[in-house]
């Protein structure tokens, strides 16, 4: 079968939104785990159980992340740079939270010392705070805008600072990140407990799904007058990769544009909330697996939410407009997508069954549940 350049941007964007949404539902299981270790794990052989479940998926979990990275990279090589180049301030104390909660778990046990392990388990769960924080805010900045800019010769020029990257509307973001995720973890150590119904595992999940309602609920006021992008000039989704070839406006509510073109949009978001509300009955009448599942639905309908609200912009630019990433005017060349096309062909069913096979084992013992 024989695709068109612009198809090939389309399947290529989708692709990224698939790994996105797989990065959400595996690595933030278990960053939603790590941040709850204080409530969910009280005795040393509980927690001795969680990190024998949790040290050899620490590392598996990350392939979603690495995957959605290495396919910005291949697919849209401007937008890799950019990203990395201007969001240095924020990578950094991400990856060194993941580098510092794969040691602390995987070297908890190698002393027999109290004060050692202890000092492990802070580890372990500042450094899931600290990820879903930055994620959260790597997502409102998404939405609010880079300040970067493209000069004539392509060369990225970062015009922002620390402070203007952690904004009221990225704070917001990561407080709804970390209570969707909390909130997720909450439905899938709930449906672990096969025993008695686990009252206190209810209750955080009752009280992280109802605040990420409320920050949703915000959020999305928020939006409605948060200055989104929109592309002025014609588009010419067949024409190879010229940022610069573009004019952007920038004004409130533009964000919004998508579902006023296509009211069926609007169905997304309200899975979103449906999900949770869904999730939270379930729990309550303890049918905690189908919980978990519409769990999952919100997490992905979450993921979907922001992508296609974003569309076509990949990184938008709220200090030059005009230099604004999208999909249409970033991405690799032709033979390039379709030279990618098949290695996903190819790699990700098998990433997404051995994905399944890990969450059909499951990531945490029963006993975990339960104090001995």
């Amino acid at each position: 079968m024989n695709f068109d350049y612009e198809s090939l941007k389309l399947i290529s964007w989708g692709i990224l939104v698939l790994c996105l949404v797989g990065f959400m539902l595996c690595d933030g299981l278990v960053q939603g785990i790590c941040v709850l270790l204080p409530i969910i794990a009280k005795t040393e052989n509980q927690r001795q159980q969680l990190y024998a479940r949790l040290a050899p998926v620490c590392l598996g979990q990350l392939s979603w992340l690495l995957t959605s990275i290495a396919w910005l990279m291949t697919a849209w090589p401007i937008a890799y740079a950019v990203f990395f180049s201007s969001l240095r301030l924020l990578l950094i104390p991400l990856w060194l939270s993941y580098i510092c909660r794969t040691l602390a778990i995987l070297f908890r046990n190698s002393l027999a010392n109290p004060v050692w392990q202890q000092w492990c388990d802070k580890a372990v769960q500042i450094s899931a705070v600290i990820t879903l924080a930055e994620v959260g805010i790597l997502v409102g900045n998404l939405l609010k805008g880079i300040p970067f800019h493209l000069d004539s010769d392509m060369r990225i020029l970062f015009l922002g600072d620390i402070g203007g990257l952690l904004n009221p509307f990225a704070l917001l973001s990561a407080c709804l990140t970390a209570a969707l995720l909390v909130f997720y973890a909450a439905c899938f150590l709930q449906s672990k407990n096969t025993g008695e119904p686990d009252h206190s595992n209810q209750t955080l999940t009752f009280k992280a799904g109802i605040s990420f309602i409320l920050l949703f609920g915000i959020a999305g006021l928020w939006i409605t007058h948060l200055e989104g992008y929109h592309i002025s000039s014609e588009i010419l989704p067949n024409a190879a990769a010229n940022p610069l070839s573009k004019f952007v406006k920038r004004g409130e509510g533009l964000w919004l544009d998508n579902y006023e073109h296509l009211p069926g949009l609007w169905s997304i978001p309200t899975l979103v909330l449906l999900g949770v509300g869904i999730s939270l009955y379930l729990s309550y009448i303890n049918k905690t697996g189908w919980a978990f599942v519409a769990g999952s639905s919100s997490v992905i309908f979450a993921v979907i939410t922001v992508t296609i609200s974003m569309f076509p912009f990949l990184l938008p630019s709220n200090r030059s407009l005009n230099s604004s990433l999208t999909l249409w005017d970033a991405g690799a060349s032709f033979n390039s997508l379709t030279l990618l096309l098949l290695v996903a062909a190819a790699g990700l069913p098998l990433q997404i069954i051995l994905t399944s096979w890990a969450f059909g084992l499951g990531l945490i013992d029963n006993s975990v549940n339960h104090t001995d």
